[in-house]
C-alpha cells in the first residue's frame, strides 16, 4: 500500500448481510436462549444493509462526531429517490439522486441562510458619508500624518474635486483611474470620483508596471487621477487624459454636494483580482452591493462615532472599503497609515497608541508581525483579519491581546467579506479558524460537482449567493456566464 501509516487502508466499510436463517441454522440452535448480543467495529465508518427476507434494513456505525442516525437518514433518502427515479425517470444520472432527508435540506437552504435584514438599498456609498457630514460636521473623519480634516472639510475639498470632474465629463457608469500615494488626496479623490458618478478603478504605485498598464488597458478609464508617484509608476499613458488630485482648483468651484444621476445600481468601483489564476479580472461592483455590506458590518462590528480606526491596506485590495467607508458613515475617525508604516510592526505599534486605535483591520501576516515583535496587546482594540486563512495558533495568541478578535472570509466577486466568525477558545480545538455564518442578506452553500449540497459534514465546494454578489467582471462576458450563477434554491437570485 502506499497509504503512509498509521493512516488506515480503509476508513469505511460496506455490509451485506443475509439474516434470514436457514432451516438447518435455525434446528441448531434450537434450545439456546439469546440473552444478548453487542457488535463493534474497526472502522471509523460502517454500514450494513440488513437482508432479512422479507425487509430491508439499515445499521450504521460511526466515531463521533459522525452520526450513525445522519447516515441511515441519508442512506434511506438515497435508497427512496433511487425507487422515485427508476420508476418514473430511469435515464436520471445517479450523481443526480437526492441523498438528502427534507429536513436536512431545509437546514442548508434556509436555516443556515436565513440572514435576512433590511437596509437603505436607495442610497450610494458617498451619501452615507454626507448624511454623516450633516450629523457631526465638525468631529475628526481623516488623520494623515500631522494633517487631519474634520467632516465638513473633507467633503468640501470631495465636493469641489467632483464638480470639476462633472466638468470634465465624468458621468455614471464612466470608469476613473486613481494612482496615487497614500494620504488625505487618496481619500479626497476616491470620494470625489462616487460623488461625480463615476466608478474608480485603483492603481497601486508600488505594483509591478507591467500589472498597471494591463488594469489601465483593459479597463480603459474615461480619465486618470495620478500624483508624481502615479505619472513615474505609469510611465507613457498615451491620450488619456491626467490630472493630479493634490493640484490647486479653482477657487469658484461650488463646495456644495454635486446632484447626479448616480443611482444604487450604478458601478461604485472596479477592482482587479490578483491574478493568481491568470491575468488580472475587473470585478465590478455596485453602490448597492456596498451599502448592504457597511450596514451589515455595522451591526458586526458595532462602530461607532467614538472610535478610530487605523486603516493599512492598499486600496487596490477591496477590503480598504471597510477601512474607509464604514468609518466614514458611522461617524468614527480613519487614521491613515503610510505604506512603509503598514510593514513596520514598530511604526504600527506608535501609531495604534498615539492615536488611541480602538479598529484595525488587517492579513494574519501582518498580525503575526506586530506579535513577533512583542507588541503587548490593547484591551480596547477590535481585530479584524482576513485575506488568507487564520490559525488557531495566531488566533489563540492573538485573542489573548485584544479585546475582541473576528476571523473575515469573502472574494473580491462578493464585495469584501462574505462571512464573519467572533474568535474563542474553541478555535484552538483545529488547526484553523472557522470563517463563520454569512453576513446579512448573504448566503452559503456547500455543493458538489454536480451543484447538489452535499450532506454537512462532508467535502464541497463553497458558493455564496445575495446581495453581496457583484455585477460580473469587466470585459469578460464568458468567465461571468462561468462563474456568477443563478442561484439554484432561490428563484431570480444569484
Amino acid at each position: 500500500s502506499g497509504v503512509a501509516a498509521p493512516a488506515p487502508l480503509f476508513s469505511a466499510l460496506l455490509n451485506y448481510r443475509h439474516n434470514q436463517a436457514s432451516t438447518n441454522e435455525q434446528q441448531a440452535f434450537d434450545g439456546i436462549e439469546l440473552l444478548g448480543a453487542e457488535e463493534r467495529t474497526n472502522y471509523p465508518l460502517m454500514l450494513a444493509v440488513e437482508d432479512n427476507g422479507e425487509s430491508l434494513g439499515l445499521t450504521a456505525q460511526t466515531v463521533a462526531p459522525l452520526s450513525p442516525e445522519q447516515l441511515c437518514g441519508y442512506m434511506q433518502q438515497a435508497l427512496s429517490s433511487l425507487v422515485q427515479a427508476l420508476e418514473q425517470a430511469p435515464q436520471t444520472p445517479v450523481n443526480q439522486l437526492d441523498v438528502l432527508p427534507p429536513e436536512t435540506r431545509t437546514l442548508l437552504v434556509q436555516t443556515w441562510n436565513d440572514t435576512g435584514a433590511s437596509y437603505p438599498a436607495d442610497l450610494c456609498i458617498h451619501q452615507l458619508f454626507e448624511q454623516q457630514v450633516q450629523r457631526t460636521p465638525d468631529a475628526i473623519a481623516l488623520v494623515f500624518e500631522d494633517d487631519s480634516l474634520t467632516y465638513a472639510q473633507l467633503n468640501a475639498r470631495a465636493n469641489r474635486l467632483a464638480h470639476h470632474l462633472i466638468a470634465l465629463g465624468v458621468r455614471p457608469e464612466d470608469r476613473v483611474a486613481l494612482c496615487v500615494e497614500r494620504g488625505i488626496g487618496m481619500v479626497v479623490a476616491l470620494l470625489a470620483i462616487l460623488k461625480a458618478g463615476g466608478a474608480y478603478v485603483p492603481l497601486d504605485p508600488a505594483y509591478p508596471g507591467e500589472r498597471l498598464s494591463h488594469i489601465l488597458t483593459d479597463s480603459a478609464p474615461r480619465l486618470l487621477l495620478a500624483d508624481a508617484a502615479g505619472r513615474e509608476a505609469l510611465g507613457d499613458t498615451g491620450a488619456l487624459a491626467v490630472l493630479d488630485p493634490n493640484a490647486s482648483l479653482d477657487d469658484a468651484l461650488p463646495q456644495d454636494d454635486p446632484q447626479t444621476a448616480v443611482a444604487p445600481h450604478h458601478l461604485a468601483y472596479v477592482l482587479f483580482t490578483s491574478g493568481s489564476t491568470g491575468k488580472p479580472k475587473g470585478v465590478m461592483v455596485q453602490h448597492r452591493e456596498m451599502l448592504n455590506f457597511l450596514f451589515s458590518m455595522r451591526d458586526v462590528t458595532a462602530m461607532s462615532a467614538a472610535d478610530r480606526l487605523l486603516a493599512v491596506t492598499t486600496i487596490s485590495f477591496d477590503i480598504a472599503g471597510l477601512e474607509l467607508y464604514l468609518p466614514l458613515s458611522t461617524g468614527a475617525c480613519v487614521v491613515l497609515a503610510r505604506r512603509s508604516d503598514a510593514a513596520d510592526p514598530l511604526a504600527l505599534q506608535a501609531l495604534l497608541a498615539k492615536h488611541d486605535i480602538s479598529f484595525m483591520q488587517a492579513t494574519p501576516a501582518t498580525w503575526r508581525m506586530l506579535l513577533d515583535a512583542q507588541w503587548t496587546g490593547s484591551a480596547q482594540l477590535t481585530a479584524l483579519c482576513g485575506g488568507e486563512a487564520l490559525s488557531a495558533g495566531l488566533a489563540a495568541r492573538l485573542g489573548d491581546k485584544v479585546k475582541s478578535l473576528w476571523n473575515l472570509y469573502g472574494p473580491t466577486e462578493t464585495t469584501v467579506w462574505s462571512s464573519c466568525y467572533q474568535t474563542g477558545l474553541e478555535a484552538s480545538a483545529s488547526s484553523t479558524v472557522p470563517v463563520g455564518r454569512p453576513i446579512a442578506n448573504t448566503r452559503m452553500y456547500l455543493l458538489d460537482a454536480q451543484h447538489q449540497l452535499v450532506p454537512v459534514g462532508a467535502v464541497g465546494e463553497l458558493y455564496i449567493g445575495g446581495a453581496g454578489v457583484a455585477r460580473g467582471y469587466l470585459n469578460r462576458a464568458d468567465l461571468t456566464a462561468e462563474r456568477f450563477l443563478d442561484d439554484p434554491f432561490v428563484q431570480g437570485a444569484r
